[in-house]
This record gives structure tokens, sequence and C-alpha cells, in this order.
């Protein structure tokens, strides 16, 4: 086995270091959500903090790591011998994203069970981590039903197993550390709220830090056992702190003070429900236990609210994440509590500011007003101006709304969504079929009906049903897959009337927001001037798309042929690389063409290449005035797919409400 990279080796990162270590002195913290940009060392000090928790007492022989005195009584290896008992380190479980459900909680021998009648359960997962850490790198790509049971094990602190009539309840209570790259998608907010902590790390800008980060990397590399024995004086320090901090705890004193500071703290900042006052209050706790003291100081509550409150305070994934200091410190400050008169006595407090209040270099546009996008110069090297003529500054987008759900139609057997139908582990069973390699989900039914006619053949003589592998019908279940959004955005001088581009922008963010919600990757092509450009090429980060879309100009000709070209390049390079994930297409244009030769006609030749691949298409038609030419309507003709206007684009438009029902009479009358 590999020795892992020193936790007290890692450079930097104080308060990546701080969460992991408060949680280890109170797993009842609730784990840690490290967000940050790739190479790190996110998974390094992950994998590192289980070299520093104490060891556990088990029951011997115990495959869910029951604890001698009080053993599970629903253990499903028990009853237990009493007093047999071994020490062993604490797990740290990693789940990988595209793991099964099976994989996580386990799994029933369906073919014992039936023929048998005996429940023979091989542990997940989650029996594997717990009274550990379960460990999940790219956590916010991990599939939705698995995000639904670890939800579940996480709010009941067990693992229920049922597969058709048999049942299997084993506890599962574990440290749940979760790594993952904003960039790549955000979190479902049920999930985002289980974790206790949340820290951002980046790499340092520090030339000096940054030359002895790859200075020890080297040294580890070049030899792992002898880099490690160099660090052990000091992993042996923390260990003992921690064990210190976890006899102490009991005795640390959360005063009324602190209290009302945690709760109007909480208050200010409107975050949801309660789990945050407590998280915050166990969070206080565990510093003072950390920092060697029985009571908590205001200093414990400030940083508390750090670690804990930046990921609960956000409402959409457009929100940047932090809090706001100045205002942190006035709550504290007007609630009073204890530890005023200084509370300099804690010896690793962590860094000023935290995790939160400072936006990124390269985040998008903050603040009042509109952004401010500089305008490109034409040949000549003077600013272009004027709509049609030449580049406007961007605009801020309308409020985002509610938008109708946009569909692929037919069934896709793409990644598990919220969006279109789809042939998917979960959902409602609407067949059988023979089973392909391990049988998964047993459709009992259709497994009796296939049985039944073979049970005098077979020699029964009892009440059981003999039942043979053959027999075995797996269950086919329809549920919702998630699809490639790709936006294709006319910037062109015909769209750049201010109100008008700042309701197509409304528009877009509110369809990013869907696209969010429903787990899709989105990608965004523009097109104006002369040629077309891929915004953003296919990414799970809704929010890099609705920053590129701030900060769009606008002006120019309309090359709308140059932007549908762009876009079936783009979807065929995505088909290679994702051939199961089916796109769909949206185009936002008021279907004008301009610039080049046969500027029309070229953009239906173009359009044709998507209804010949059989690409799902929808054109948001943004014609607006008393009289409209209807050219968004002809393109989506070309296209194949249908036509919105941006009010039938509203989910409670009375418009869309209207053709809904329209819809529905002419599907009921044929």
């Amino acid at each position: 086995m590999t020795t892992p990279f020193p936790f007290t080796a890692v450079v930097g990162q104080d308060d990546l270091r701080l969460a992991l270590l408060l949680n280890a002195v109170s797993p009842q913290v609730g784990g840690v959500l490290v967000r940050g940009e790739k190479g790190t060392a996110k998974s390094t000090a992950v994998r590192a903090l289980s070299a520093l928790l104490p060891e556990l007492d088990v029951v011997s022989g115990c495959r869910f790591s029951c604890t001698p005195g009080s053993p599970d009584p629903a253990c499903p290896d028990g009853p237990h011998e009493p007093g047999a008992f071994e020490s062993r380190s604490a797990r740290m479980v990693e789940l990988p994203v595209g793991a099964s459900e099976d994989r996580l909680v386990g799994a029933l021998d369906i073919e014992r069970a039936l023929a048998e009648g005996v429940k023979a359960f091989e542990p997940g997962l989650l029996a594997d981590a717990h009274r550990g850490i379960l460990y999940v790198d790219e956590v916010n790509l991990l599939h939705d039903h698995l995000v639904d049971l670890l939800l579940d094990a996480a709010a009941m602190g067990a693992s229920y197993v049922e597969r058709e009539g048999v049942s299997v309840r084993h506890a599962a209570r574990f440290l749940l550390v979760g790594t993952m790259n904003p960039e790549e998608g955000e979190l479902r907010p049920q999930l985002l709220d289980r974790f206790g902590l949340t820290v951002e790390v980046s790499a340092s800008r520090e030339p000096d830090q940054r030359v002895e980060v790859v200075r020890r990397r080297l040294a580890y590399d070049d030899d792992p056992a002898g880099f490690a024995a160099r660090w052990a004086d000091e992993e042996a320090a923390v260990r003992a702190r921690i064990a210190a901090a976890r006899k102490l705890l009991p005795s640390v004193h959360l005063g009324d003070g602190a209290l009302r500071q945690i709760a109007a703290t909480c208050a200010a900042f409107e975050v949801d429900g309660m789990r945050a006052d407590i998280v915050m209050a166990r969070t206080a706790t565990a510093l003072a236990a950390w920092a060697g003291r029985t009571d908590v100081l205001a200093e414990d509550v400030r940083q508390a609210a750090l670690l804990a409150l930046p990921h609960r305070r956000r409402r959409s994934p457009f929100d940047a994440p932090g809090l706001d200091e100045d205002k942190l410190d006035e709550t504290l400050e007007e609630f009073g509590g204890p530890g005023e008169d200084g509370g300099d006595d804690d010896p690793d407090p962590g860094p000023d500011g935290g995790p939160g209040g400072q936006p990124a270099p390269d985040e998008g546009p903050q603040g009042d007003g509109d952004t401010a996008a500089r305008p490109e110069t034409g040949e000549s090297g003077e600013p272009q101006a004027g709509p049609g003529a030449g580049e406007q500054s961007a605009v801020r987008a309308a409020e985002p709304f509610r938008t109708k759900v946009l569909n692929v139609p037919g069934i896709g057997q793409g990644a598990a969504g919220r969006r279109s139908r789809a042939r998917t582990e979960q959902g409602r069973t609407t067949g059988a079929r023979r089973p392909q390699g391990t049988l998964t989900k047993l459709h009992l039914s259709a497994t009796v009906q296939a049985a039944a006619p073979h049970q005098r053949a077979r020699g029964r003589s009892g009440p059981g049903l003999v039942v043979r592998r053959d027999d075995l019908r797996q269950a086919t279940r329809e549920g919702r897959e998630s699809n490639l959004v790709l936006f294709v955005v006319d910037a062109s001088g015909s769209m750049a009337a201010r109100q008008r581009m700042s309701a197509v922008k409304g528009a877009v963010l509110s369809l990013l927001l869907d696209a969010y919600q429903r787990r899709d990757k989105v990608g965004l092509v523009t097109f104006r001037g002369s040629a077309a450009e891929v915004a953003l090429p296919p990414t799970s980060s809704v929010d890099a798309a609705a920053a590129r879309l701030e900060s769009l100009p606008t002006g120019g000709r309309t090359p709308l042929a140059a932007g549908l070209l762009k876009a079936h390049d783009v979807l065929r390079v995505e088909r290679l690389r994702d051939p199961a994930r089916r796109p769909l297409v949206v185009v936002v244009t008021d279907g004008r063409a301009t610039g080049g030769p046969e500027p029309v006609a070229l953009a239906g030749r173009a359009a044709r290449l998507f209804a010949a691949d059989g690409t799902a298409s929808v054109v948001v038609d943004c014609e607006s005035g008393p009289v409209r030419l209807g050219l968004a309507g002809q393109l989506a003709g070309e296209l194949g797919g249908t036509a919105v206007t941006l009010d039938e684009l509203r989910a409670d438009s009375i418009a869309g409400l209207v053709r809904d029902v329209q819809q529905g009479t002419s599907r009921r009358a044929a």
C-alpha cells in the first residue's frame, strides 16, 4: 500500500486543514465540502486525514464496525459475542462518481433469496465507511440516485436495502467529505446543506510558497516512506492534539452570549432552516476544544460562521460564495458575547477572513450598474456605435423567470438527470427483459411467470417455487436523463436595442437556471459581425455560461449561417466524446440573416443539417414590434424544431397555457 502524503506536510491551505481537523475533533460537525480549482491539494489533504484519526474498537469479525460496548441490535452480522473486540484504524472509503447503487448500499443475492430463501447480503461502501470517512471526489458529478441514498443515510444514520420483500438495515454514520471544481457544476441544495463546513481553496500566488510545494512533492514522489518518516513527529503531535481535544470537548461551555451571536448571525445572513445554527454551535465548540479552552469566545463564533455559512446563503448557482465580513463583524459586535476583551489566546484560529468574502480575480462582474464591457473597434481603430452598425457595450440581463420545460423527443439512455425521458436504473417500471450480466432490479411477476410453466418438469413437490437462472427477469425502468443544451445566441445589431437585449439575456439566463436544476451540460455559441464563436465549450458549469452571457456585447451584421454551422460542429465533436448524451439546440434570434452572398439560403442549408441529424431544436423568437416577419418560425421549420416567443417561454404565460391545452385537445382527438 502506498504511503499517504503527510497531513502536516501540506503547504498553506489553512482553512482546509482547520476544517478537516475540526471534524476529526467533533464528527458531529457534519463533514466538509472543499471547493476549488484543480491541483490545489484537495484530495491529498483529505486522504492524509485518515492517518490522524484515533483507532477504533470494533466487534471482532463484524463487517459493519459495531461498537463493542453497544453493538447495533439490527446488525446483519449479529447477535455478537460479548467481549470480543479488536482495534483498527479508522477507514477512509472512496465513493467513485460512477458507482452503482448496489456498490454504495450493498447487494442481496437475489438467486439465493428466491431459490434458498436466505438473506445473503454483501455490504456496500456505506457499511465500510461506518465510524470512518466517506470521501467523494468530484461530488458535484455524483448521479442523482446516489445523492438520494447519501441524503437518506446522512439523515437517519442508517442504510436500508430493500429487494422485493427482503429487507436489511445497518448503521451508517460517517464523516462526509467531498471535493469539487465549481467550473464543472454545482451541487443539489439538499446535499449541499448536508455538509457541515465548506472551504474555498486556490493555488498560492506567492513564489516562495509555490517553490516549497514543488520541493515537497518531488521529495515525496522520490521516496514516499522516507518523506513520511521525516514528518512523523509532526504527525504524532497533531494526532495527540486531536485526541486531547476530543477528550476536552464534553467540558467546553457554550454560553448564552455565544448562542445569541450564532442565532443573530444566521438570521442576518438569511440562511434557510436551523441546521446552520446547530453546525455553527458545534463548530465553535470544536474550535475552543482545539485551542485547549473550555469556553467559547467571539472569535470562535466568527470563524465558525466563515466555515459554516458561505454555502448556505447562496440562492442560485450564480451567486458568489462567501460572506460579507464587515456585516459579520457588525452583527457580532451588536449582539455582544464572550471574548470581546481580546480572545487572542487561541493558538490556531486559522487565517483571517476564512474561506469567504473575497471574489476571485477572474470572477464574473459584481455590483450595481451595467457591466463594463469595452466596445470593440473597427478596422480604423475607432469605436463603432449604433445598433446594426457596430459594437455596443454589454447590458445586464433582466430578472430570470421560471421557464417551460423543453424536452428532447423520444427515449434516451444518457446520464441520469431531470429533463428528457430515458431508460435508467431509477424510475417507474415499464417492462421486463432477460438480465445482461448481474441482476440488479428483479421483476418479480415476470420471473414467476417465466418459472411457473416448468414446475412439474422440475419435480416441484412442496409449496416453494423452483427458480432457475433462465427464469430471472430484469425490470426495465424509465426515468429522466440530462442533456446537452447548446445555446446559439444572436448578438448582432438587429438584437442590439438595449431593452430588447436585456430581455433576451434574461430569457437565456432563465434557461440556464433550468439547465442547472435539471443537471444538464450547457454550451454557448454566439454570432455577430462576420463570424461565430464558441463563447463557452460544453460544460457542467452554468455559472460560467452566465458570466459569458453577462459580458456579451452586441452589434454588426447577422451571420446566422455561421452560427448554425459552428453549433453543428460543436455537436459533432460532443457526439464523439459522449455519444449517449442527447443534444437540445436552443437558437435565440429574430430570424434575420445578413452578410455574405445569399445569407438566407445559406442559413436554410445550415439549418437542414440539424434536421437531417435528428437533432432536437427550439427557436426562441425575439422579434418584436407591431409588424412581424415570422422569420424565426421559418427557421424552426428548416431545423425540424419548434418556435416559441419570449412570452411563451414563461411557464406561467397565458399563451403557453392556451397552447398546451390546444395540443392536449388535438392529441386526444387523434
